[in-house]
């Protein structure tokens, strides 16, 4: 069961003398092999930017595991229900923090709190009900996209002129297996649709057809919304445990990235040093 290395939330700036430098923690040197290995879970846009990412990872963890190993504890690797193992750092790592990094349980009042000033964070999830005819845009030049926009333009003119004709236009025209059923989607909520499909929902009007198609990787939609059912605010018991996992692995978050970065300002770290915010700069 692998895990990629624990990180410091920070930054690191390349510089031309990095590849020249050897990483090292306390005497405990980082080999150039061990940062191209770890490289492989931390994609960026620039090689270089990897590696520095695995090499900032790599130092985190060397900072930990010493700790561990200088509290003398011992290794318990968890399995899950895969049958997938920790490692034996990555349960170092695991036991430094249960013991070390104490999270506070939050109470009620926070609880409450929070709620109180993020209300609009808690309400029931809008719905719409939806009718509509995909013109499907065939992958090839100029000449089809421009067609299907036609026709989409067409159909939803048509359908201004004469709403009634959905169910037949839909039938005839629609690339949706929803077309044999008048384009009815039913009742529709958050994700249930493609992104772009979902955004532009809000802004359509409702009980008559759209003017202008969304436009999807799927192609055209002429989009008729029936019904907008708004969402409602859900009251703090319904939302209370939520609240609270939230909080518990926010301050949790919090207090190891806290715990690191003191850690990291004790270390004795060669190839790259701590800026004074506790971010990492490379040397």
């Amino acid at each position: 069961m692998h895990a990629a290395a624990p990180t410091l939330g920070c930054s690191l700036k390349p510089n031309v003398a990095t590849k020249q430098k050897t990483v090292s923690v306390n005497g405990i040197v980082i080999s150039r092999a061990a940062i191209s290995r770890e490289a492989q879970h931390h994609p960026a846009a620039k090689p270089i930017e990897a590696w520095l990412t695995a090499a900032r990872a790599l130092v985190v963890r060397e900072v930990l595991l010493q700790e561990a190993g200088r509290l003398g504890l011992v290794p318990r690797p968890l399995q899950d229900e895969a049958g997938r193992r920790e490692i034996e750092e990555e349960a170092l790592i695991r036991a430094l923090v249960e013991q070390e990094v104490v999270t506070p349980v939050p109470d009620g009042e926070a609880c409450r709190r929070y709620y109180d000033q993020n209300r609009s964070r808690f309400r029931s999830p809008d719905l719409y009900e939806v009718r509509h005819i995909l013109i499907a845009v065939e992958p090839g030049g100029e000449a089809e996209s421009t067609a299907a926009r036609q026709l989409a333009a067409n159909i939803a003119s048509e359908l201004a002129a004469d709403p009634n004709a959905f169910d037949r236009l839909a039938a005839a025209h629609s690339a949706c297996p929803s077309g044999k059923a008048g384009g009815h989607l039913g009742q529709i909520g958050p994700g249930q649709t493609v992104p772009e499909f979902e955004r532009a929902l809000p802004s359509l009007p409702v009980g008559s057809v759209a003017a202008t198609p969304i436009e999807t990787r799927y192609g055209l939609h002429v989009v008729a919304v029936d019904r907008h059912i708004a969402g409602r605010p859900l009251p703090y018991e319904a939302v209370q445990q939520r609240i609270a996992e939230y909080l518990r692995d926010h301050v949790r978050r919090t207090a190891i990235r806290q715990y690191i970065s003191v850690l990291m300002g004790r270390a004795d770290i060669r190839g790259i040093e701590l800026g004074t915010n506790g971010s990492v700069l490379v040397q």
